[in-house]
């Protein structure tokens, strides 16, 4: 079966009962249809792989318009690949992608962009453990300890966990459930949370580790 994928916006979180009228939370996920923008093959480009455009934006670069006018559409928000597997059933230039294409109880990855934290120390940042709250620590409890390496190197190595600017990064979560599938809104109800604030864009693909991929359908 080749992987399927989808372009959303993130509305909230909220809680729904399961049929043994247990509380549930789940993630509200906006897909309206996405159109297939472009169809790369292997004998064309390499691999085999599916552009789907999602949303519109006021003002397009020429090429990107040039390129979007092909699948006929007049602007794309946001541009997402799916690679897929050699040979599969690629869907036609400028086809559309619906929620319905996902059903009930489908393990699913979401991808995201992470809420932007800010300036954060190694405590948050990195999960370390700190050191002691005993008076005799002064104010060092939080602190991320040594990061020199004495005279040899004498510096201090790149890469080295330390107080910075955490989150607004890509994430990805995987083997989510899709709870519910509402077409006549065009929502999917994703349990548990998924990564970025709401309004923002999340794509939302076939599980790449789980075995259950089909749902109940």
């Amino acid at each position: 079966m080749a992987p399927k994928g989808i372009l959303g916006t993130k509305l909230g979180m909220t809680q729904v009962f399961d049929d043994d009228n247990r509380v549930v939370p789940v993630t509200v996920i906006q897909a309206e249809p996405n159109t297939v923008a472009q169809v790369k093959t292997v004998d064309h480009d390499g691999y085999s792989a599916v552009q789907l455009a999602y949303g519109a934006r006021k003002h397009v670069t020429k090429p990107l318009a040039g390129h979007l006018t092909k699948a006929g559409l007049d602007s794309a928000r946001v541009l997402v690949e799916l690679r897929v597997d050699d040979g599969s059933d690629l869907p036609e230039l400028g086809a559309t992608v619906a929620v319905d294409s996902f059903a009930r109880g489908e393990a699913i990855d979401v991808t995201g962009t992470s809420k932007g934290k800010g300036y954060a120390g190694v405590m948050k940042r990195h999960n370390f453990a700190g050191m002691g709250d005993g008076h005799g620590v002064k104010k060092k409890n939080r602190h991320p300890g040594a990061v020199g390496a004495c005279a040899t190197p004498g510096r201090t190595f790149k890469g080295m966990r330390m107080a910075g600017r955490t989150g607004g990064q890509r994430v990805t979560v995987q083997n989510l459930e899709v709870v519910d599938v509402d077409t006549e809104h065009q929502l999917l109800l994703i349990k548990g949370a998924v990564p970025g604030s709401d309004g923002q864009v999340v794509f939302v693909r076939s599980a790449a580790k789980s075995k259950n991929k089909g749902g109940d359908a």
